[in-house]
């Protein structure tokens, strides 16, 4: 598939040599394979940066892999994705997880209780009645999926005799603690030069799921902003229901008190009565509060014309920000996760796009909100991140996304949308 070219400086001749992997994509990017389970291949070490390659940069930029060591992160890969403004720290290891982004010293992540880079052979996605998920759960995004996501307990499935049985669902399913099959990074050799690093993920089993996530994180260099885009395809010969998250998750320095949430939304409800005491103030955040209880808040975003929506979270000051930015034909629906708790448990709140809310699968799929693959059929999903730092920069993306809700108000339910099962 891939054919080695000419390299046209001494400096990426020398790359090439040391790296013999590194070669030109069909498309011209210079593609370099860092692990591929298919031959057991794999690059203990890697660092490539525009002088390699010889390209001008008005920033320098690199993208490099590192091996973790000590205690339950052990053996864990990292890949840093650094365009010169963003540092974009990815995980194969779990999924093609996103660690955190850097700009500088402002940081899009949280402080968890969880402080290593959980390998999977220590997550038991069992234990604590299926609540294991939450031993790695660290990063700033992790999905969750894809045969199923949300919370833990009991749902049917079709064995393989063909009858009806019950199965225990683990805590948001199993992608995120899968190691990816086969990572890559590509280097657009025209300008603007796009950084890529794509992975594939396989959640497949005999008489079971055959599922395939090809990812790829994207930035240009120098830029304040990266894109994640998906592919999942059903690689099995029969439909496959699948759901798919992506829990978007944000501590200090942007969540504070005052920080809230800028979003244009048809309706938000509450998940459940403890997260109906605080509706009314669903968009806005207190600072850390010991003991306090989760609050989740179920959203159907307004979108424009080409059906792109927006939601941003701020700081009380109206100076920091960070976006995201999808198609609601592609992910419907918004998850706000308030969990404000005190910051040694986790002060942190998640932003949710997703195929369907965070209920148990049984009670999404009686809300027909369960999607289902043909067989061979692909479904793509596409993510903008992007930072702004500046009261300009804060209220133009606020702008934007009033756009999309005009003068219509948001519909505030002050009830859980379904029975508790």
């Amino acid at each position: 598939m891939y054919t080695s070219v000419r390299l046209l400086s001494l400096a990426a001749l020398m790359l090439s040599a040391i790296s013999p992997q590194l070669r030109a994509a069909d498309d011209g990017a210079w593609h370099y394979v860092l692990s591929d389970a298919r031959t057991s291949e794999r690059a203990e070490s890697f660092r490539v940066t525009n002088e390699n390659l010889d390209l001008a940069a008005d920033l320098p930029w690199s993208i490099s892999r590192r091996v973790l060591h000590g205690g339950k992160q052990e053996g864990v890969e990292l890949i840093l994705i650094d365009n010169g403004r963003l540092a974009i720290t990815v995980i194969p290891t779990r999924g093609m997880n996103i660690l955190e982004v850097l700009r500088g010293s402002f940081r899009l992540g949280w402080q968890s209780p969880v402080k290593e880079v959980v390998h999977p052979a220590f997550v038991d996605l069992e234990s604590r009645g299926g609540l294991g998920w939450l031993d790695g759960f660290n990063e700033w995004m992790v999905r969750c999926g894809l045969e199923y996501a949300g919370h833990p307990g009991r749902d049917v499935f079709t064995t393989n005799t063909g009858e009806r049985s019950e199965m225990d669902l683990t805590l948001h399913g199993k992608i995120g603690n899968t190691p990816a099959s086969l990572v890559e990074v590509l280097i657009d050799r025209r300008p603007p030069h796009r950084l890529r690093v794509r992975g594939v993920v396989h959640e497949r089993q005999f008489f079971g799921p055959k599922l395939e996530l090809v990812t790829e994180l994207s930035t240009l260099p120098g830029s304040d902003s990266f894109r994640i885009e998906d592919a999942v395809t059903n690689r099995g010969g029969m439909p496959q229901e699948f759901q798919l998250i992506y829990h978007v998750n944000y501590g200090a320095p942007l969540l504070e008190a005052g920080a809230k949430v800028v979003a244009a939304l048809e309706s938000v409800a509450p998940m459940n009565e403890q997260a109906a005491k605080g509706v009314d103030d669903y968009a806005t955040y207190a600072g850390p509060t010991p003991g306090f209880v989760e609050q989740v808040y179920l959203a159907r975003p307004r979108a424009d014309a080409e059906h792109r929506t927006s939601v941003m979270l701020q700081n009380a000051a109206g100076d920091r920000a960070a976006s995201l930015s999808w198609n609601v034909e592609e992910l419907p629906y918004l998850t706000i996760w308030k969990n404000t708790a005190d910051r040694a448990d986790g002060y942190v709140t998640g932003l949710e796009p997703a195929t369907g809310f965070p209920f148990n699968r049984r009670i999404e799929r009686q809300q027909g909100r369960v999607p289902k693959l043909a067989a061979g059929q692909t479904r793509h999903f596409r993510l903008d991140c992007s930072v702004h730092l500046g009261s300009e920069a804060v209220q133009s993306m606020a702008e934007r996304i009033a756009k999309l809700a005009g003068e219509k108000p948001t519909k505030i339910e002050h009830t859980p949308p379904v029975a508790k099962p």
